[in-house]
């Protein structure tokens, strides 16, 4: 198993992860919407001292949707809670964008890339490299046919290895990109991702870094043979027929354009769940199955798709940058032998 594929596979989807970092903010935002609290913590900013003999406040969001994807609110107030929905405003992605910029000014879109770079180094570069050392092994030599079930499977496999050894960067990605919505005596302020890590072990344990673990490896095998299989398989299509060629920009875009929608709707509910319990800073659910009972049961079946519209708006450009990249230093270091 070569190095060069991983290599290859891993500075592609750090540029794509980079550029839709704000994108995926967004997603993260919108997914936590309506959680009946923000943490089971007291305090999860362990550099405040704080009177929690203080008596709970009431709040109401100030921000919330009504729409396919369910409701969401953004920021607590001190203003007592209304069930009126007449006090809810209709939100759009673009829209919470606008207010994380306003209320935590721009630079809070890209807050916790570092954590996104990490995770795209360890998670990404794993499942791409695996990905091509599985398609290299499993085509046949002989007529170059590499059949849709083994691109899915393929895909599986190299998910869930690069999950598993991605998931800590995947904590405190969540962890850094979810601080914002928080009350500000409750935000945990992470510097960068290395202080993320050693900040949820010295106070959760190491353990807790694969928390939601089997929802994230879940996740990764539904995305990677989706997202994977789906790029590989129209883009040969699209050869086959006539409609583009093996090295044409055009054709890789056509087809990770395909193949980010069909990533994004298969793994949307199982990254709702997966998000929830990554957030939690003690263990609110019972498992992977509670938390989705749960959300259903407080919010709707709707709620397991929310954040939907910025999970298809963020996952394709992610997955066309990715891929087209990924094709250009293909074409850049095949002479490269290492």
């Amino acid at each position: 198993m070569g190095f060069k594929p991983f290599l290859e596979g891993g500075i592609a989807a750090i540029i794509a992860g980079a550029l839709t970092h704000p994108l995926d903010l967004i997603k993260v935002r919108m997914q936590l919407q309506g959680e009946h609290s923000f943490s089971l913590d007291q305090n999860p900013n362990h550099n405040l001292n704080l009177d929690l003999n203080l008596p709970a406040k009431p709040y109401r969001p100030v921000f919330a949707l009504d729409s396919l994807i369910g409701s969401i609110s953004l920021l607590p107030s001190s203003t007592p809670a209304r069930t009126s929905s007449s006090t809810r405003s209709s939100m759009t992605p673009f829209a919470v964008g606008a207010h994380i910029v306003k209320t935590e000014g721009p630079a809070a879109l890209f807050y916790g890339v570092s954590a996104t770079v990490l995770r795209q180094m360890l998670y990404s570069a794993t499942r791409m490299g695996i990905y091509d050392f599985l398609k290299r092994k499993w085509t046949d030599q002989l007529t170059g046919n590499f059949p849709l079930v083994t691109k899915i499977a393929a895909g599986l496999i190299a998910g869930a290895v690069g999950s598993a050894v991605g998931n800590p960067a995947d904590v405190a990605m969540v962890r850094m990109q979810a601080d914002g919505r928080l009350p500000f005596h409750r935000r945990r302020n992470y510097k960068s991702v290395v202080d993320a890590i050693e900040r949820i072990v010295r106070h959760e344990g190491v353990s807790s870094l694969w928390r939601g673990s089997w929802l994230t490896v879940n996740r990764a095998m539904i995305v990677t043979a989706s997202q994977l299989a789906t790029y590989d398989h129209v883009k040969e299509i699209m050869i086959a027929g006539g409609r583009g060629t093996p090295g044409g920009i055009g054709t890789h875009a056509a087809a990770s354009f395909a193949a980010g929608i069909v990533a994004a709707v298969a793994s949307n509910p199982i990254d709702v769940v997966k998000t929830r319990m990554m957030n939690a800073d003690v263990e609110s659910y019972g498992g992977p199955l509670d938390c989705a009972v749960k959300t259903v049961a407080e919010e709707g079946p709707m709620a397991l798709y929310k954040g939907l519209v910025p999970t298809v708006t963020r996952q394709g450009p992610f997955t066309m940058i990715l891929f087209v990249t990924l094709e250009q230093i293909r074409g850049l270091l095949k002479d490269v032998k290492f």
